[in-house]
């Protein structure tokens, strides 16, 4: 089988990527959002599958997300600078910040409301696929790299697209 490059890898990854939910509320803001670890146990395991490293180093005050495909040395990133703080734990604070940040650049990530029941629930429920993300997986799955089981374990079909299956 003939090596994929980082694009075709990540383009894989991204094809078993549903939606991250936001797990966090914020009360000053009165808002949700998904944290540093719901993002992380959303993207990790899917990027680790195609054979991607996930690493989140500080650079010279900027903290860098970094996409490496493992077999080439390819890598994506994305980073940010990390503005002049001298407080310990707001700097931590802005670090995991800057990490979701970073990642959900990086990835293009859509997250989800979380209304209370999803993250309680034993299984999540899938979301639907869009018409152009299911014509990538059907050349997937043509090309090899993607299978019919990955698609309907991660996604919900509508009865046209299982029709096309």
């Amino acid at each position: 089988m003939e090596k994929s490059n980082i694009w075709k890898k990540l383009e894989r990854a991204k094809l078993n990527l549903g939606k991250v939910v936001k797990n966090s509320r914020n009360p000053h803001f009165k808002n949700t959002y998904a944290d540093i670890n719901a993002i992380l146990e959303a993207v990790e395991p899917q990027l680790m599958e195609v054979g991607l490293l996930l690493l989140q180093p500080i650079k010279n005050n900027c903290v860098v997300t970094q996409i490496i495909d493992v077999d080439t040395g390819d890598s994506v990133e994305s980073s940010m600078e990390l503005p002049m703080i001298t407080d310990p734990q707001k700097m931590l604070s802005a670090v995991t910040y800057y990490r979701r940040g970073t990642i959900q650049s990086l990835l293009s990530l859509q997250a989800v409301d979380d209304d209370g029941n999803v993250a309680s629930a034993s299984t999540v429920k899938k979301q639907p696929i869009s018409d152009d993300k299911f014509k990538r997986a059907l050349k997937a799955i043509k090309d090899g790299s993607y299978s019919i089981k990955q698609l309907r374990e991660s996604f919900e079909l509508t009865k046209s697209q299982e029709a096309q299956l």
